[in-house]
């Protein structure tokens, strides 16, 4: 008898029986963080005696918070969620997969999700109309012309593979849809027995910001597109027991602050903490006062302050917010009897609530929290409001060159009129992503903000594009309830789409002559969002520096219409007495927000627009659908490509062999992200994945965006390294000028060329890749294609000084290995510019079933000169040596599936 019988008892919930786990009773789970005794009834839940054992559960129950990481553990994620963008190239890759089960003699259905997964459509809607009455659907009619193949080929997935359903475009955001309707917090399942059994909601996602649903107790986080499909085939995560970040949150926010204010402080204090890798947890009483929405808006910023996740426990707030949403009271029910039997509740003021012991301890204060802004190119760059103008005085003149034009330059348009423009002007200021949508408290702030700047005759600047962008249609419903969306429409804030936009860089163009005068003149302007990122290049290829703000302040900022402001001083303008109106004139107060709030957001909004999720409008209807079990792949088709990884392949792979002769394809600085990596927005003719797109006759108003097409791995491949802010500085270190973009030195060729094209011809010639760069290398956005095309390219290595964790593992997953170098040392301290030959040896111990802690890594100068260094392997887990060893974790998956 293992554990996992003898701990199956009986619970009872709203007038049911239900089998469940208990592990209240086992010794050690009193004092474990809420988010570690949700690993352990997942454990106990899914032993088998092979992957997981009674020995793994007691290593964790054993817990030592001041440990460093180093047991493994199995993670098997209850369900798994995708957005689009990276949903399409995981269900191509299953599609193929069933195509290569054939080749190889199997059965091509034993190829199917193994857990329920969900994919919304939210990333390819992009703000193309905007300020006009019916931009909304405009823009969904362009986003179906763009994007009907790729949805075509996801109504197939749908009727293919079971355990799939697919939320059309236009609902929402997947994170909002997730916490408002998806997540269950406890699910149910029939058994054989004829019984149910109730166990812990979990989830993985292909899009960082899947911890959103750690507001609702659900433990989850953001994985690769290639760990997802992997979770989807039924393979558990491979992972450390981590560190545990334990953050007490006391008070509550002041007037004129909001949840966005609190979140960005969080964020910063956390960056500087240091939590990658860690689970951040928080707790104790004050946590009672936080609102659902607002923890989800914390869980939310987790992949930005680097944790894997940041949880908040189950308690009154989640079954209030359950209600709120829809939930039938039979589920409220189940949740809650399942929380308090398995010691799950977070009630700090019941009586038998034990604090958990954590490895690390933060606390914050939300009375001492101040109005801040983020940016100009990271989330954890916070800058308090009233040292905004200041700070981009400070900023500004790194972006600016000797081409920079610095008085203002005249603009004539037909849609705004004419104006002038100059450097710092906002060119956007949109309301979207999934952080603050999601959260009405700021909604209702902006919606009353717009109303008395409308009362007081205020309008955006007419340079200024301005969007809103909702996470879900409830969004819509309450503002139109609180008769808000009429001000936000005189304004300018018409609604433009239900989707990430332009937080994800679907900002879509800026009027041509502004565009112009901003490339032309050299010109460096900003961009306000209510979202979550902001990295160089990310927002609009027009616009150089990116900050974050709330809702509200996205309004102030569209208003002032430039960042170098002063709210504090300036006025936003006159009223129609000749008054001067500043900001703290139309910032509504605490107290207006929620009576507005708890007027107007109602269960009915949630039940209406969630009883048809999965139906879609009559676009989606109208779609003419393939059947069959294999998918009939059209060689012409520029969007959906059948893959290449299992071209060739074997039952049994090759082992694996060390790296000889390899040449280096960019060296990269610090903070290199995968947005760097795998650009999502859009590109020029110009360019590599241009020029493919115009030979197969595709003009380039139809190119879409690098993330639309990422079901064609042609493209994403010759996007790869591709980010117009890139700067490989292995060009400087041949005496080239270092272009920005994606270029490098093409050593065989001994001339400057694009990265794609020097791939091309170091494949041609069997020369290896290797990657330098320097520290958190991968951060931001789980994009499988930043690993994907790396390994496309020819890139076997990539050694720097630190990695963020999802790239890392991504890298691994598509069979590249990661090293760092040696603590404290970099490729400037070794003495290396990129211009060597490299051999890496020691890796074919793999083959002997050991993952050496280091290998040895010899770079030979052109002049025939050595350095040598002993370079960190990151595979960091058993389970990650045999993804690499099999090439990928594909490759593993699909030679297991046919055993």
């Amino acid at each position: 008898m293992s554990l996992r019988d003898d701990q199956l008892a009986t619970l009872k919930a709203a007038g049911k029986d239900f089998d469940y786990y208990n592990i209240a009773n086992l010794d050690g789970i009193d004092h474990l963080p809420y988010s570690l005794k949700v690993l352990v009834e997942n454990l106990v839940r899914n032993i088998d005696g092979a992957n997981i054992t009674d020995e793994h559960v007691k290593t964790l129950l054993d817990w030592d918070p001041n440990a460093e990481p180093s047991h493994e553990i199995q993670f098997t994620p209850s369900r798994v969620i995708m957005q689009d963008f990276t949903g399409v190239p995981c269900i191509v890759d299953l599609a193929t997969m069933r195509d290569a089960v054939k080749d190889l003699g199997g059965d091509p259905e034993v190829i199917n999700p193994q857990v329920q997964s969900d994919m919304v459509i939210d990333h390819s809607v992009q703000i193309d109309k905007y300020g006009i009455a019916d931009a909304v659907q405009q823009n969904m009619d362009i986003e179906y012309q763009r994007n009907g193949e790729r949805y075509q080929f996801l109504r197939w997935g749908q009727q293919a593979f079971k355990n799939f359903r697919v939320v059309p475009p236009g609902t929402g955001i997947i994170h909002q849809v997730n916490i408002e309707y998806l997540a269950k917090v406890v699910m149910s399942k029939a058994e054989a027995n004829g019984n149910a059994l109730a166990y812990l909601d979990s989830c993985v996602g292909t899009d960082s910001h899947t911890t959103t649903e750690n507001g609702l107790g659900v433990l989850g986080w953001g994985v690769g597109g290639i760990e997802a499909e992997a979770a989807m085939l039924g393979q558990p995560i491979s992972m450390l027991v981590p560190r545990v970040v334990g953050f007490k949150l006391t008070g509550s926010i002041p007037e004129g602050v909001t949840a966005t204010d609190v979140v960005l402080t969080i964020t910063d204090m956390l960056r500087k903490h240091g939590v990658v890798g860690k689970f951040v947890e928080f707790y104790g009483e004050g946590i009672a006062s936080v609102p659902l929405a607002n923890r989800a808006t914390i869980g939310n910023m987790g992949p930005e302050f680097g944790s894997t996740c940041g949880i908040f426990p189950i308690d009154n707030v989640t079954l209030d917010y359950l209600r709120l949403t829809g939930r039938s009271e039979e589920q409220v029910a189940l949740v809650e009897a399942y929380a308090k039997a398995n010691k799950l509740w977070g009630d700090a003021s019941d009586p038998d609530y034990v604090e958990p012991q954590y490895s690390e301890y933060e606390e914050l204060d939300l009375g001492t929290v101040v109005p801040s802004i983020a940016g100009p190119k990271r989330p954890q760059d916070r800058i308090l409001l009233s040292e905004a103008k200041e700070m981009f005085e400070k900023t500004a003149p790194a972006y600016e060159t000797e081409k920079t034009v610095k008085d203002p330059v005249a603009v004539s348009t037909d849609f705004r009129g004419d104006f002038d423009i100059e450097n710092g002007d906002v060119a956007i200021a949109s309301i979207t992503s999934c952080t603050n949508t999601s959260n009405p408290s700021v909604m209702i702030a902006a919606g009353l903000i717009a109303r008395n700047a409308h009362a007081k005759g205020l309008k955006p600047k007419p340079w200024v594009k301005t969007s809103l962008a909702p996470g879900s249609q409830v969004v819509a419903d309450y503002l139109k309830a609180a008769g808000l969306q009429d001000d936000l429409d005189a304004l300018g804030y018409q609604l433009v789409g239900f989707g990430c936009a332009t937080c994800i860089g679907n900002s879509g163009p800026l009027l041509p002559e502004i565009s112009e005068a901003i490339n032309a003149n050299d010109l460096t302007v900003t961009a306000v969002l209510s979202g979550n990122r902001n990295f160089e290049g990310r927002i609009s290829p027009d616009v150089k520096m990116n900050y974050l703000a709330s809702p509200p302040l996205v309004i102030a900022y569209a208003l002032a219409g430039t960042m170098d402001f002063d709210f504090e001083t300036q006025p936003l303008g006159t009223d129609a007495d000749g008054n001067d109106v500043y900001l703290k004139d139309i910032w509504p107060t605490n107290s207006e927000v929620a009576a507005v709030v708890d007027g107007t957001v109602s269960r009915e909004m949630f039940l209406k627009d969630y009883a048809s999720v999965f139906d879609g409008d009559h676009r989606w209807k109208g779609l003419d659908v393939p059947e069959g079990e294999l998918f009939a792949w059209n060689d012409k088709s520029t969007y959906v490509r059948k893959q290449t990884f299992f071209d060739g392949m074997k039952a049994t792979p090759d082992p694996v062999a060390d790296i000889h002769g390899a040449r280096v394809l960019a060296l990269l600085g610090d903070s290199v992200t995968t947005d760097h990596i795998s650009p999502a927005g859009a590109f020029k003719a110009s360019g590599p994945a241009g020029k493919y797109l115009t030979e197969r006759g595709v003009e380039p108003k139809n190119f879409n965006s690098y993330g639309s097409r990422r079901g064609n791995h042609e493209i994403m491949v010759r996007g790869t390294f591709g980010n117009i802010r890139l700067r490989n500085q292995l060009l400087a270190s041949v005496g080239e000028e270092v272009t920005p973009g994606g270029f490098t030195y093409d050593f065989l060729a001994k001339k400057p060329t694009t990265i794609f094209e020097a791939s091309l011809d170091y494949i041609d010639n069997k020369v290896p890749l290797v990657v330098l760069a320097g520290k958190e290398y991968g951060t931001g956005s789980s994009r499988d294609w930043a690993a994907k095309g790396t390994v496309m390219l020819g890139v076997k290595a990539v050694i720097t000084e630190s990695f963020e964790r999802i790239h890392r593992s991504n890298l691994i997953g598509m069979g590249v290995l990661p090293l760092q170098f040696p603590a404290g040392e970099s490729y400037e301290s070794l003495g290396l510019n990129g211009t060597e030959t490299y051999d890496i040896a020691g890796v074919e111990k793999l083959n002997e079933g050991v993952t050496p802690k280091t290998v040895h890594v010899t770079a030979t100068h052109e002049d025939g000169s050595k350095t040598e260094f002993d370079a960190v392997v990151r595979i960091d887990t058993p389970g990650e040596a045999d993804y690499y060893r099999n090439g990928g974790i594909l490759q593993y998956v699909l030679r297991n599936l046919m055993k």
